[in-house]
């Protein structure tokens, strides 16, 4: 086969489902998916939420469809995946990137910020592995791809839980990629450090200047990233350019 980069990048034929795609990285991503030529089902705790990223892959010439549950109640990421298989009939591409994250060092973290953050961060994790891979491995070819985070190998005490779990999640992804490699579905995890999303605003309107002195010195390029700079990663991690990667982290953290 001669090797072009849409051969080896290309989604064209693919489904994909992005979890949290209604903004930041994960409306990102499933843009450019769309732009690599994959069909995508967009998803959000309401349909309407994702209305803007649908409308802009439109407007960009392709189409997309929308789902909506909250990955915190029992049994919502199988269901998410059974209606994405119905949707579509066969998913090949899944990025798992809704999260709960609440910062909390651990003597003030509470029941009810850790339930949350267990159940939307690796419960729903569990239950769409449990679901779409058997499916994946059916048809002989399929991606996931976790959304993870610096925090998942280099914690911070404000974020104990969060980082916890996300650390599972990957462990979660290493486990299955061992088994589902001889049947073409590959697992890996693609963690970035911090990027420039609605989740900081409070945090920078409330101390602009701290907030800049904060990012100046977290890393070596002295800045937060862009949604749109984890597109590239994600589209290698979901296409045939990764044929020869799984159970692997992928950083990209603007030097760490």
């Amino acid at each position: 086969m001669s090797l072009t980069l849409q051969t080896i990048f290309g989604l064209d034929g693919r489904t994909a489902l992005v979890t949290g795609s209604s903004r930041g990285i994960g409306a990102a991503i499933a843009e450019g998916l769309a732009a690599a030529g994959a069909d995508v089902i967009l998803h959000a705790q309401t349909e309407a939420a994702t209305a803007p990223v649908a409308e802009r892959i439109a407007e960009a010439g392709h189409e997309t469809r929308s789902l909506a549950c909250n990955l915190a109640e029992p049994g919502a990421g199988r269901r998410l995946i059974e209606e994405a298989e119905a949707l579509a009939g066969g998913l090949d591409i899944l990025i798992i990137n809704a999260s709960a994250q609440i910062n909390a060092p651990l003597d003030a973290l509470t029941d009810g910020d850790l339930d949350t953050q267990i159940n939307v961060n690796l419960r729903s994790t569990i239950e769409m592995l449990q679901t779409c891979l058997p499916l994946m491995a059916g048809r002989g070819w399929g991606r996931v791809v976790g959304i993870g985070s610096i925090n998942q190998a280099r914690p911070k005490a404000i974020v104990t839980a969060y980082a916890a779990t996300k650390a599972a999640q990957h462990n979660l992804l290493q486990s299955q990629a061992r088994d589902y490699a001889r049947y073409g579905v590959l697992l890996n995890t693609l963690a970035p450090g911090l990027i420039d999303t609605d989740r900081n605003r409070a945090r920078k309107q409330a101390d602009p200047d701290g907030w800049a002195d904060y990012v100046r010195n977290l890393n070596w390029m002295g800045r937060a990233g862009e949604p749109e700079e984890m597109v590239g990663a994600a589209i290698f991690l979901a296409s045939d350019a990764c044929s020869f990667m799984t159970g692997e982290t992928l950083f990209a953290t603007g030097g760490y």
